[in-house]
């Protein structure tokens, strides 16, 4: 293909970088990521859930994984603040009975004091003094974090000039750090850095657009020399990698 052809494939990704809940499936046979963790949330989270538990999830995006979970309506809750998807989150989760709120997670949170047995919460933000108020004693908080480094190999591949992280203090000591200073004891915690791989120019491009708080200024245009070379190191290699940075904690409330 030659470059024009190139550079028109891309802008068209770069058009199509919109999304619906936390839906992937655009790029889902050209690209591959977190296969391998050496723990599994799902499982994880399904350990600690009873089937009286009061669950919230925090961030729930599009409530994909809270609703894959089985967990009865009448005790379920859910956050979400960003507007397309809380709006989801009204037409899908409230007619179902389950407690929804439009709320920052990282911010108060609109439940009463030890109101629930088990929060959970995947690659969204929270506020610890906030988790040890709203749990019962003996309370679990279960969070997927992503973590500092993520994708910070791709970021230099198509941003040079950016050093700064925009999220340096996510690292699992530091958060257990802080829930321990709320009270909260750790059960679990582990860190793990994965490969990330694509498999054309055109889905780095959609997810840099998709992922804009790790790629800020990014654009087709502006960063066309970058994904030549991008695409020259796909034709040399056959695929373009990079690494994630996860980590997984557990916190209980005495």
């Amino acid at each position: 293909m030659n470059q024009k052809n190139l550079v028109e494939q891309w802008l068209a990704e770069e058009q199509a970088a919109h999304i619906h809940g936390w839906d992937f499936s655009h790029i889902h046979d050209r690209y591959e990521e977190g296969s391998d963790l050496p723990w599994d949330y799902r499982q994880t989270v399904l350990e600690h859930l009873s089937p009286t538990s009061r669950l919230l999830d925090l961030d729930t995006g599009g409530a994909e994984f809270l609703l894959s979970l089985g967990h009865p309506h009448h005790l379920t809750a859910a956050t979400e603040a960003y507007p397309p998807n809380v709006s989801l989150c009204r037409e899908l989760l409230t007619p179902l009975g389950v407690d929804f709120r439009e709320a920052d997670a990282a911010g108060p949170l609109p439940f009463e004091d030890a109101s629930f047995d088990l929060v959970i919460n995947r690659h969204g933000g929270y506020n610890p003094g906030e988790i040890a108020r709203v749990l019962k004693p003996g309370g679990v908080f279960i969070t997927q974090q992503v973590g500092a480094d993520n994708d910070r190999d791709l970021v230099s591949l198509l941003l040079p000039a950016l050093s700064d992280r925009p999220f340096p203090d996510q690292r699992l000591e530091i958060a257990a750090q802080r829930f321990e200073q709320c009270g909260l004891t750790l059960l679990e915690g582990q860190t793990a850095y994965r490969a990330i791989r694509f498999r054309d120019v055109g889905a780095l491009v959609w997810f840099a657009r998709i992922i804009e708080w790790e790629f800020p200024g990014f654009s087709v245009e502006g960063c066309l020399d970058r994904l030549l070379a991008a695409q020259a190191l796909l034709d040399e290699k056959g695929v373009i990698e990079g690494t994630t940075h996860r980590f997984l904690l557990v916190a209980q409330k005495p």
